[in-house]
């Protein structure tokens, strides 16, 4: 669904959340199944038809499923075609020094970006290796600072792995291995409105303590919610949008493409 109209006097920003494109070094690459460059450029077709005015992209990890600078530059090539800034975070597909290499002149990598009354913290939750995440010491002294520094601005932290059961089992142990480590700086920081992340591929929507937990479908192949076993969910690949309000209010939807139709490849594992 489109964002909500704005009235010239609006000071909100609008942000949009392409997460987990898992592109390939050859443009025709699939996971399972899924032609992962082709379900990308109609998301993005689709946020170029209902989006008018875009503040600031957010790529929330797993851009890549290989990890190849071939992946990272046509990721590039592909969102440039949105009229907005970018930001780039890592996933547990991605390489951060490759993504550096890609990146390099650009601002793409930058953790803070301030937009209206609200700031925006990207943190690295991937462990290079791993599925699982982590927030590292590093990670955690940027988003204290972070917070710190700007307590009168409203704040969006956006990382990769989720921070708390999503209601799949199998997802369990490869979501972020030290939430409490992340929700014990987050609840000293009374101006934290919404977390958002990727790696789940299918929406998701709670509260915790005040503060909006928000997960987002993938740019390709969905997961399906509340399920024991890895298994593929039947929804369209699709993209959130938020709208950030000077006041802190923050409203937020989903919207995903159609007509995409593919058979299931299970013989590939480790999606």
């Amino acid at each position: 669904m489109p964002s909500s109209p704005v009235s010239a006097a609006d000071s909100s920003v609008l942000l949009v959340q392409l997460s987990d494109s898992h592109l390939f070094a050859e443009t025709a690459g699939r996971l399972l199944g899924m032609d992962t460059q082709d379900s990308l450029q109609q998301v993005i077709a689709r946020v170029l038809e209902e989006q008018p005015r875009i503040d600031l992209v957010l790529a929330t990890g797993d851009l890549s499923q290989d990890a190849s600078a071939e992946s990272y530059t046509r990721f590039r090539q592909l969102t440039a075609v949105i009229p907005a800034p970018a930001r780039w975070l890592a996933g547990n597909h991605d390489d951060m020094p490759v993504m550096e290499d890609v990146c390099a002149g650009s601002d793409l990598l930058e953790p803070i970006v301030d937009l209206g009354a609200w700031r925006i913290v990207l943190l690295d939750t991937s462990v290079p290796g791993a599925v699982f995440g982590h927030l590292d010491a590093q990670q955690l002294e940027l988003l204290e600072e972070a917070l710190s520094s700007a307590p009168e601005r409203h704040h969006l932290i956006c990382f990769h792995h989720h921070p708390l059961d999503i209601g799949c089992a199998w997802m369990e142990p490869i979501g972020l291995r030290n939430a409490e480590a992340l929700f014990a700086v987050l609840d000293r920081h009374p101006q934290v409105r919404a977390l958002l992340w990727g790696h789940v591929h299918q929406e998701f929507d709670r509260q915790r303590n005040g503060v909006r937990l928000l997960a987002s479908p993938s740019t390709c192949v969905q997961f399906a919610p509340g399920s024991e076993d890895f298994l593929v969910g039947g929804e369209a690949p699709g993209y959130r949008w938020l709208r950030l309000h000077a006041d802190g209010r923050l409203e937020t939807g989903v919207s995903r493409v159609t007509g995409i139709d593919f058979e299931v490849d299970y013989s590939v594992k480790g999606y």
